[in-house]
């Protein structure tokens, strides 16, 4: 039975890390609901581990031209322009990945508790909800991508550090709402959390090796990697095509679908 709850969360994980309607939120929920908390958030973390690599894969290509340009431009080894501007990428990316870096180490002790709270969860998948349901609104006026706004996008994914704010919803609607071109918006978010998320997990991974792992669990840990993993490559690719005909607001719509019910069964049925 612990085996089927890995693979339903493995599952939940691969398709909620990209797809705007909070990973986190849903790995809280369907814990509670499956009664199923492998020690905390540490669970949480080897599926990102699954999903860390469905991003690796899914934009190998960009990451490949990334890692060059980050050795011949420096160099004035090329006058390539297509490399040039994924130079300028490698640079939006650390840029975008400090504040969660400060907000991740500074307050990782209430981050952890708030993982324990359902009620938070509901409440805050109104709020992805609510900036789901507006990007229809928000029109590519052309903007490029500068350090600025790519600071800011970096705020928003800090702030989805909360469990039940999306990620990706947040960092691709702060995007959007600069004007910036929709599939460069939601590609250059994907990239983006590489960093903060192999950070969260090599924290984890180093407090895990300090209280040891449960043998008897490796099974579980595995299979849902491999299912976040899988699930996480074909969610990436479905996203893109979502967020290219401007539909991310009917992942609006079910997150407040989610908030309501969960609510409603909180005050009401629990």
């Amino acid at each position: 039975m612990e085996l089927v709850k890995s693979i339903i969360l493995g599952l939940v994980q691969g398709l909620s890390e990209f797809l705007p309607i909070s990973s986190s939120g849903h790995l809280v929920i369907f814990s509670e609901i499956l009664n199923f908390h492998e020690e905390g958030i540490a669970f949480e973390v080897f599926l990102h581990f699954g999903t860390l690599f469905a991003i690796l894969v899914a934009f190998r290509k960009e990451l490949g031209q990334m890692f060059v340009a980050l050795f011949l431009v420096p160099l004035k080894k090329t006058n390539d322009p297509e490399l040039l501007e994924y130079y300028k990428w490698d640079l939006y990316v650390i840029v975008a990945t400090i504040p969660a870096g400060i907000v991740g180490l500074a307050f990782k002790d209430q981050i952890e508790a708030a993982f324990s709270n359902v009620l938070l969860v509901y409440f805050m998948l109104a709020i992805t909800g609510l900036i789901m349901s507006v990007t229809p609104h928000l029109k590519d006026r052309g903007t490029p991508f500068k350090m600025s706004n790519t600071f800011l996008i970096g705020v928003a994914q800090a702030f989805a550090i909360l469990p039940g704010i999306s990620r990706s919803g947040s960092t691709i609607f702060t995007g959007l709402a600069f004007g910036i071109d929709r599939d460069k918006v939601a590609r250059f978010s994907f990239i983006m959390s590489i960093p903060a998320v192999f950070g969260a997990v090599l924290l984890k991974t180093k407090d895990l090796m300090e209280v040891g792992i449960d043998s008897s669990g490796i099974l579980n840990y595995a299979v849902g990697t491999l299912v976040s993993f899988v699930s996480g490559y074909f969610a990436i690719i479905w996203l893109l095509d979502i967020v290219k005909k401007g539909k991310l607001q009917w992942f609006g719509y079910y997150c407040f679908g989610v908030s309501a019910l969960g609510l409603g069964w909180y005050f009401l049925g629990h």
